[in-house]
């Protein structure tokens, strides 16, 4: 499905071009999108990638989905977008660390910093993945915008693009996977190589 130019590494596998899209939802403070993350790494990106069965056939977008039932949600999305303007070619790497440390960022553990903190604490993760010398230009985009008291910060734009994005298609959860613009529901976070295999030879037609 389609992207705006801002958000084109989202394509976290496959080539852009590829005919078929697999778009996957995922909340970074969502254990089952941390556990779908891992599948992503172990399983869907051999397949559609460096001569895999499906390479130049599929490619997956992963989607940022605040769900915000948990408390930290939006802030560690604001992170990710943050990532695609300084440093795009990490995205994935910093989403990765992020879902691996994601209990840092669950409701309890959050329940008495302030944003500020919270976005620090952002920022330390970030620090371990991008080069030293974009991890300021990540702070500052995460600063709210002067002369504006309900203005955001600099990518509550790409934010509310993503949750537009979301409402439209109906997604509620995550995670959730389209292919080729539909909901798929079979779709599990408990899926391993033979569903995934399957569920790929079943729908490829190219």
């Amino acid at each position: 499905m389609a992207l705006q130019p801002t958000l084109r590494p989202l394509v976290i596998a496959g080539c852009y071009e590829a005919p078929h899209t697999l778009d996957i939802f995922l909340d970074y403070v969502c254990p089952f999108s941390a556990k779908m993350s891992r599948t992503i790494d172990t399983v869907l990106k051999p397949l559609v990638e460096n001569g895999g069965e499906y390479d130049r056939k599929v490619k997956i977008i992963m989607r940022l989905q605040v769900q915000p039932w948990h408390a930290a949600s939006t802030y560690t999305h604001e992170a990710g977008l943050a990532i695609l303007r300084v440093a795009p070619g990490h995205f994935w790497q910093f989403s990765r660390v992020l879902f691996d440390r994601q209990e840092e960022f669950f409701d309890v553990p959050v329940s008495n910093l302030t944003p500020l903190e919270i976005r620090e604490r952002l920022a330390e993760v970030a620090a371990s993945v991008i080069p030293a010398d974009k991890v300021n230009d990540f702070k500052e985009l995460l600063k709210h915008k002067s002369g504006h008291l309900n203005g955001g910060v600099a990518v509550t734009d790409d934010l509310k693009y993503t949750i537009k994005f979301s409402r439209q298609n109906g997604i509620h959860v995550s995670p959730t996977a389209l292919w080729d613009g539909l909901v798929a529901n079979e779709v599990s976070s408990s899926w391993g190589e033979k569903e995934w295999t399957e569920f790929l030879s079943r729908k490829v037609v190219v």
